[in-house]
């Protein structure tokens, strides 16, 4: 079940170093635009698990903080695109859809002292669930907009850049010189928002700008760092490519990389500020435009290229259990398959893929698994270590997997059970006679609940308990894809997670 070894946490990048950098560029980007500065942000402002992954080290809230150093000099935009709340599109690393993730992000940005200055729909056309939701803001006291398809785009400059265009659009009222517009994923409509109100800004006399806040890729890093393959790893179904920015090579003879849709975007983008400007863009390539001092913040480049060698493989499994999942085209996967061999990546470098399989034989050996089922799980602690769970007649292999690794951090022996017989005994009645369940035995969820009531009398279990939260960031992998009760509990532990594309059951429906 455990295998000892002395791997120390290892850190590769310095938050202070880059928050000062970071804040710095920021500052110089409104100085020159001295009225206003519309920043897009690219990627996710809060819980950046792929950077923190990928940059160990780093905050996957640091944004959030940079902009409370900021929150004198900002207005919050917040965009969401109506088709994915009406398609109830979720954000795999929450389980949550869109429309509940900005629910989510606007409470969160209260809690850090942040306000939101507006919500905007985008591309809206009174599609029912995206009205209900704009409906729930407003009476709620959060400002809505509702911005439609802008006519003309995207070849039309002279139509785009109009009273048909983006004048045809509601202005967004703001008070300050930056104006963070972002989003809950990739195509909300961030960049229209920002040009939408720039359109507006310069008919009534106020000169904006824009700039893009980027993490990845990191653009004076080579092409061929681990941690910018990591990114197309990342963005396989979005077809994101780097590239050398051709623009900034011709502009500047100097080598840097961004990804292949806004190098291609670039010479639109310039026309179209010209357009709204009347002047000459400052703008040279779309290097230009980013404010990304993500390299300032790294301390060990090895350490970021053995955590970015990882996050591939991580990529790679989550592209495979999609692509079983019909979410996924093959071509998606082909394109991850070609990332892991560009960086002679196996999947046998992730430590804890081969234990897994190994547990899950050694359920089939003893013929204890669940349903015809054997399942494996492996989770590697922060020193190292790895412990193995498989899957029983009473438990999922994540379930056992969890309270093995518990035992192990507080000390307690393999053999001591932490939930009582009796309780097993009661749930599974109530799984399979009352609820007429077909799977009766524990999942990760229904396990970590147990275990919290067994806490009352058994302080063995308590101990168990407080060793949990040393379980954050380790590495997990089952061999099977796991049930919504197993990937919950596995989300709320904040583990990072991959798992072989296999289902857990026989039955199409993965229920609990």
């Amino acid at each position: 079940m455990t295998k000892q070894a002395d791997t120390a946490l290892k850190i590769g990048f310095d938050n202070e170093a880059y928050i000062k950098e970071q804040t710095t560029s920021i500052l110089e980007r409104v100085d020159h635009f001295n009225e206003k500065l519309y920043l897009e942000f690219g990627g996710k402002i809060m819980y950046d698990y792929h950077a923190s992954r990928v940059l160990p080290g780093f905050d996957p809230n640091v944004k959030m903080r940079l902009l409370q150093e900021l929150r004198d000099k900002i207005d919050i935009i917040l965009c969401v695109h109506a088709g994915a709340i009406e398609k109830k599109k979720i954000r795999a690393d929450f389980g949550i859809s869109y429309d509940s993730d900005t629910l989510r992000t606007i409470d969160e940005f209260k809690e850090w002292g942040l306000e939101i200055t507006a919500v905007v729909i985008t591309r809206y056309q009174e599609q029912p669930q995206a009205t209900s939701f704009k409906n729930k803001l407003e009476r709620n006291g959060i400002k809505v907009y509702t911005h439609g398809y802008t006519k003309g785009y995207p070849m039309d400059v002279d139509l785009i850049v109009s009273d048909q265009g983006y004048g045809a659009n509601p202005y967004i009222e703001t008070k300050n010189s930056i104006v963070v517009v972002t989003a809950p994923g990739p195509g909300s409509g961030k960049l229209a928002t920002c040009l939408n109100n720039m359109y507006h800004d310069y008919k009534r006399g106020v000169k904006a700008g824009y700039a893009k806040f980027e993490t990845f890729p990191i653009w004076n890093l080579p092409l061929s760092h681990k941690v910018n393959i990591a990114y197309e790893a990342a963005t396989v179904d979005l077809k994101d490519i780097v590239q050398i920015d051709h623009h900034h090579l011709e502009a500047y003879n100097e080598k840097t990389v961004n990804y292949n849709r806004d190098i291609e975007a670039f010479p639109l983008l310039r026309r179209i500020l010209e357009k709204i400007t009347g002047e000459e863009s400052i703008y040279k390539s779309p290097t230009d435009m980013g404010v990304n001092r993500a390299s300032a913040g790294i301390v060990d480049d090895a350490i970021i290229a053995e955590a970015s060698h990882q996050e591939i493989i991580r990529r790679y499994f989550r592209c495979a259990v999609e692509y079983a999942m019909g979410l996924v085209n093959r071509d998606d996967l082909d394109r991850a398959e070609l990332i892991m061999e560009k960086v002679n990546a196996r999947i046998e470098d992730r430590k804890v893929v081969q234990p897994s399989r190994q547990a899950a034989m050694n359920a089939r050996e003893s013929g204890k698994g669940s349903n015809g089922m054997f399942a494996g799980a492996a989770i590697e602690l922060a020193d190292g270590t790895l412990i193995t769970g498989k899957n029983s007649p009473l438990m999922h292999s994540a379930s056992s997997l969890i309270l093995n690794a518990a035992k192990h951090l507080a000390g307690l022996p393999d053999h001591m059970h932490l939930l009582p017989a009796n309780m097993i005994e009661k749930v599974t009645f109530l799984k399979k006679e009352i609820l007429t369940g077909r799977m009766i035995s524990l999942d990760l969820e229904e396990t970590l609940i147990m275990l919290g009531i067994s806490a009352i009398s058994n302080p063995a279990a308590q101990l168990a308990i407080e060793k949990l939260a040393d379980l954050r960031n380790c590495e997990v992998h089952l061999t099977h894809i796991p049930t919504p009760g197993d990937e919950a509990g596995l989300r709320k532990l904040h583990v990072n997670l991959t798992c072989d594309p296999e289902f857990s059951s026989n039955n199409l429906f993965m229920g609990n």
